[in-house]
């Protein structure tokens, strides 16, 4: 990124023209225990472009890249192989084209390829209809529940204990400007099915529950059946929102909209967007089609021009850049375009068949690694049923042994402690993710060097 300065009387003026006083004034939301009250004492004043291109270069190079160690990380991103012709595609002209389609005349490539991705994803999750992408899983997962405010007119959201912490992180902030009420629980590792919370959700819905979030699968790797919950949100006329974190489970698990979802929102970025030091990503969001009006996002729908051609226009622009702000469903829907694009051209190179095959191998390799580790002395393997993703119970913390693991350059997965720092029970617990990208020969390191860190 290209760095501009702004001389003193750019400043003065740029603060006349908004009526601030000063800079400083533009920062008084800021708490003030929040602020700097000078400099910075251990970075210097100025340095030159040189010595700070060096010293960055020397920061980069403490990062272990994915495709060069072991890597068993996920919890929500994931490593998957993208193939080379993803890159080329999504670079054509005919398909990057404006990020915004106001004018669809000129935008034809973006809006077929936003339609192509709204059937893949409304196919994905079992759903009629789904919208052109979100910012990511955790905010789509958010809207679903803003939304399911709109059509019940209620505001209690039930929340699985098995749902990503950082996803109810982000609903308890929105909701503190919401006024929704959200009912949550701490996770238990409960041997065969851990974070399942079934029989606490089921208890949970009353006449006051606007929706049930769950995740599946959960964050600790474990798989449910959802067909029962749905049938208990719609007798106490509540809606049931799925969660979905990693896509590629879907090519072999029953999608939540076939058990019974109302709303299935969750994270593409296993699908053609690549692992980048934690972004970008790109939100999933469908629904039934009788709820579709109140939808956030933009929908992209197929017409004829007059010439009787076929042509894609923005069907539904439920944001408050199109319509009056009062009327939007959200104020946070921008879709992520080019991921969205990338998720597209991955999904339609797999297709259908590419993509159960793609499960599969997730899923065999993910077994044999859980078989592997479980021989580990000091090692559990917590989960009953899993896609490609599961939990292990160490006799040492975790968080440690994680560290230890990584100075041997194995990523070894994510401690419970460090996603649950406040629950002790957890301390112990070690997600870990397997897919097609994992070779006999990783699981072998892993097992190895988990088995010198419990010694």
């Amino acid at each position: 990124m290209r760095y501009l300065p702004l001389s003193d009387t750019d400043r003065t003026s740029m603060l006349a023209s908004i009526g601030a006083p000063s800079i400083d004034a533009l920062f008084t939301d800021v708490p003030e225990a929040a602020r700097l009250s000078g400099v910075i004492e251990d970075l210097p004043l100025h340095a030159s472009e040189l010595s700070v291109e060096r010293q960055l270069k020397a920061l980069a190079s403490k990062n272990l890249v994915a495709g060069e160690v072991p890597f068993f990380i996920g919890c929500g991103a994931y490593r998957h192989h993208i193939p080379a012709s993803v890159d080329h595609i999504i670079q054509r002209g005919e398909f990057l084209t404006s990020y915004t389609p106001y004018q669809p005349e000129i935008a034809q490539g973006t809006l077929q390829v936003l339609f192509e991705f709204q059937s893949q994803v409304a196919r994905l999750y079992g759903c009629d209809v789904a919208n052109a992408s979100m910012y990511d899983g955790s905010t789509a997962c958010w809207e679903a529940i803003g939304m399911a405010r709109r059509i019940t007119r209620r505001s209690k959201a039930v929340l699985s204990a098995g749902l990503h912490p950082h996803y109810v992180s982000l609903c308890d902030t929105m909701a503190k400007f919401t006024g929704d009420t959200l009912v949550t629980a701490d996770p238990v590792l409960t041997d065969g099915a851990p974070g399942d919370d079934m029989a606490r959700l089921l208890a949970a819905i009353d006449g006051e529950t606007s929706c049930v979030v769950v995740q599946n699968p959960n964050i600790f790797g474990h798989v449910a059946d959802l067909s029962e919950l749905a049938d208990a949100c719609h007798a106490k006329g509540a809606l049931l929102v799925a969660v979905v974190t990693e896509p590629v489970a879907l090519g072999a698990i029953k999608s939540p909209g076939e058990m019974g979802a109302d709303i299935v929102v969750g994270e593409g970025q296993s699908i053609g967007v690549g692992l980048n030091f934690g972004g970008p990503y790109v939100g999933l969001f469908a629904c039934n089609e009788k709820h579709v009006r109140q939808m956030p996002g933009r929908l992209c729908g197929e017409t004829v021009d007059a010439a009787g051609q076929r042509g894609y226009v923005l069907t539904l622009s439920t944001r408050e850049q199109h319509i009056r702000r009062e009327k939007a469903t959200s104020n946070i829907c921008t879709n992520a375009g080019l991921c969205a694009l990338a998720f597209t051209v991955h999904m339609s190179l797999l297709g259908e068949a590419g993509l159960r095959k793609l499960a599969s191998v997730n899923h065999a390799r993910a077994v044999l690694a859980a078989e592997r580790l479980a021989q580990v002395p000091g090692v559990e393997l917590v989960n009953g049923a899993f896609f490609n993703e599961f939990t292990l119970r160490l006799s040492k913390e975790a968080r440690p042994v994680v560290k230890t693991l990584a100075a041997r350059g194995i990523l070894g997965g994510v401690a419970l402690g460090r996603l649950y720092p406040k629950l002790e029970g957890l301390a112990n617990g070690l997600v870990v993710a397997v897919t097609e990208t994992t070779s006999e020969e990783d699981v072998e390191q892993l097992a190895s060097a988990l088995e010198e860190a419990l010694a």
